[in-house]
């Protein structure tokens, strides 16, 4: 049909996402290591974050109070989320959401 837009065409175009809040979602279901993390965002993001994009960002997110990193277990280190974090997440969560109505609802798609 004409205008409308299949969505495998615009495949090429990417995922837009944040590397803070895929890690904030996927500790949501508990401590995770970096390897765990980033298979669980392929699976509920379709984003692959590359080692240097999760280890930053894990970094920044531990220095801000909203991970902490959890003893190594063998080779691995895991990080939950904090209380702290999982307020931030809540709060960003609902600025998106109400972010995605107004767009959808201009875009008369509501």
């Amino acid at each position: 049909m004409m205008g409308l837009v299949v969505v495998d065409e615009l495949e090429g175009f990417g995922r837009f996402s944040d590397p803070s809040l895929l890690i904030l979602s996927s500790l949501t279901q508990g401590p995770k290591h970096g390897y765990a993390i980033t298979k669980d965002i392929e699976a509920f993001g379709g984003v692959s974050l590359g080692a240097g994009t999760l280890y930053g960002a894990l970094s920044r997110l531990e220095a801000r109070g909203l991970i902490e990193a959890l003893p190594a277990e063998e080779r691995r280190r895991p990080y939950r989320l904090t209380s702290l974090g999982a307020q931030v997440l809540a709060a960003q969560l609902r600025g998106l959401r109400s972010f995605a109505a107004t767009g959808l609802a201009r875009l008369g798609i509501a």
